[in-house]
């Protein structure tokens, strides 16, 4: 049984504007977008809301056509040589409410027909941002690996994202957890599959992903000094 977000519809349209990104077609097929995305993504931002504040009252789900939990279709073509106008998968980020923008910490859906995944945590902090969390791994070890040692994060959730090459400048070269001091992002990832996105059982399965990066999260916001 399908749910009432995704469907089998929703991924062959983007699907197809993979195949004909052109303003000019996405026009020609604008009703499309919003019955088989935009209306779908809305919902599910609204009922998640409930969900969310559950886990945490200091994340949005804010279901907004514009400036809201929903990322922008366009895409931002004034740098880079890649022209193309619109992105060609649905992000929703849950972004924590003194955030401003993507790179605040966030709890974040990705559905693209050939990458589907539940990410968590702060992607390309300000030096700041992570020197703060830098600091707390480095003194205090055991309260990170804690944060990322639960049996349900280890399960689903790879941490990702870029790293320095070589160990960051003011700590010790030889501390244990070297290569999670190196890291420039703080995120994690729960791969998820097709049938899962378009399944009668989809929010509830985010929700569950979400609640099993609850300490991943709350370490990183407490680091930064953020209500959790």
């Amino acid at each position: 049984m399908a749910n009432r977000y995704f469907t089998e519809e929703t991924l062959s349209f983007l699907r197809q504007l993979a195949g004909n990104n052109r303003r000019d077609w996405f026009e020609e097929h604008k009703s499309d977008y919003e019955v088989m995305v935009r209306q779908p993504a809305l919902q599910f931002i609204t009922d998640m809301a409930d969900d969310l504040a559950t886990l945490t009252p200091h994340f949005l789900a804010q279901a907004k056509k514009v400036g809201g939990s929903l990322m922008r279709i366009h895409r931002d073509v004034r740098f880079g040589t890649d022209k193309r106008p619109y992105k060609t998968n649905i992000g929703i980020q849950f972004r924590h409410e003194n955030g401003k923008d993507v790179h605040a910490p966030g709890f974040y859906l990705h559905i693209e027909p050939d990458e589907f995944f539940v990410g968590v945590g702060i992607w390309r902090p300000d030096s700041t941002a992570l020197g703060k969390i830098r600091d707390v791994i480095a003194e205090q070890p055991g309260k990170w690996q804690r944060a990322i040692g639960g049996k349900s994060f280890q399960r689903h959730f790879v941490l990702s994202g870029e790293s320095l090459k070589q160990p960051p400048r003011g700590y010790d070269k030889e501390h244990p957890l070297m290569e999670d001091l190196k890291r420039k992002d703080h995120i994690a990832v729960a791969a998820l599959k097709a049938k899962e996105v378009t399944g009668r059982e989809f929010k509830k399965l985010v929700f569950e992903r979400f609640l099993a990066a609850n300490d991943y999260m709350d370490f990183l916001c407490k680091a930064l000094g953020l209500r959790y």
